[in-house]
């Protein structure tokens, strides 16, 4: 039988989720949630989802579900994840997972207090082109890495509640999180110091930052993020032998190989949804009674949040 999810929030990345599922044999959504029963029922019928809950709490209790997407507003995360768990629903929850490491250690506890799954959503670490840049890191077909850059743009009219300090909102921990727990993913360890620059709009939420962390492996790591200017979307790893680009990396269906003499090694990793690998490997988790996944850890979420509050800290 398939293991049946809701999804808490009508979010706008609740079609990608719903998409990347039924890609998927292992899974299906059963219901849908949002906190005004009218849309709930609204976007149930449209996105073709049989029931519809004018609360979460509601959803939580329901029994025709196994699991929950949680895709809430950032601030509501660690809530609802708590209320999942306690109601013994296996977790899948977006990013930026909570907004304390203390938090983080919490829930994983209590999922494993409950014999329940708990993971943060991480579409990034599962993508085919991510897990190829790691495997030609490890080859040593870079040689020695020596940094790591990251630049991205976001559109400043996505998500209103994105600039919002109060709902945890922000280009930092809605976006940089991407970069990080790449980082952890690809060179196994975390960052020991971070510097950083930030400008502010309408309110005290940065509308771009430049930051910069160093790994404990001696890899220099810098992110930029504007929501003000259009820069490039891609990341790239330097090497001594060579470098390798990684196009729209949080999204990447793409890796680029370049090394001096050599014509560029273009990888392609075509697919319809990214969040596809994601949810499959959740589906296969669960299936396998793991509390965790091994690959997006419990300490990779604890470390993330703690680099994101250094660099925020280190902003001000």
């Amino acid at each position: 039988m398939k293991l049946r999810f809701g999804i808490l929030s009508t979010a706008s990345i609740v079609p990608r989720f719903l998409k990347a599922a039924r890609e998927t044999d292992e899974l299906q959504v059963t219901a849908l949630a949002s906190r005004n029963l009218e849309k709930a029922r609204e976007k149930a019928k449209e996105w073709d989802i049989p029931l519809a809950f004018g609360s979460y709490e509601e959803l939580l209790r329901a029994p025709e579900i196994d699991a929950v997407y949680i895709a809430t507003i950032n601030n509501h995360h660690g809530r609802y994840a708590r209320q999942a768990l306690e109601a013994g629903k296996h977790v899948l929850c977006e990013k930026p997972f909570v907004t304390s490491e203390e938090e983080v250690h919490q829930l994983f506890a209590l999922a494993r207090e409950k014999g329940l799954f708990l993971m943060e959503a991480q579409k990034a670490v599962f993508l085919p082109a991510i897990q190829k840049a790691k495997e030609l890191i490890k080859s040593g077909a870079l040689g020695r890495v020596g940094m790591i850059e990251f630049s991205s743009p976001i559109d400043p009219g996505y998500n209103k509640w994105q600039f919002d300090p109060e709902k945890f909102g922000g280009p930092l921990y809605g976006n940089c999180v991407y970069s990080v727990e790449i980082s952890q993913f690809l060179f196994d360890c975390a960052a020991i110091r971070c510097a950083g620059l930030r400008t502010t709009g309408s309110t005290t939420v940065e509308d771009q930052f430049s930051g910069v962390l160093l790994l404990e492996n001696g890899v220099l790591f810098t992110n930029r993020c504007s929501t003000r200017v259009d820069i490039r979307h891609t990341a790239v790893i330097y090497g001594e032998k060579g470098s390798i680009e990684i196009p729209a990396y949080w999204r990447a269906r793409d890796l680029i190989l370049r090394r001096p003499g050599c014509e560029p090694e273009i990888f392609s990793y075509p697919c319809a949804h990214e969040l596809v690998y994601e949810v499959r490997h959740v589906a296969a988790c669960i299936r396998a009674g793991c509390v965790t996944s091994p690959v997006m850890t419990e300490e990779m979420t604890a470390r993330a949040i703690r680099t994101l509050r250094s660099l925020d800290q280190a902003f001000q």
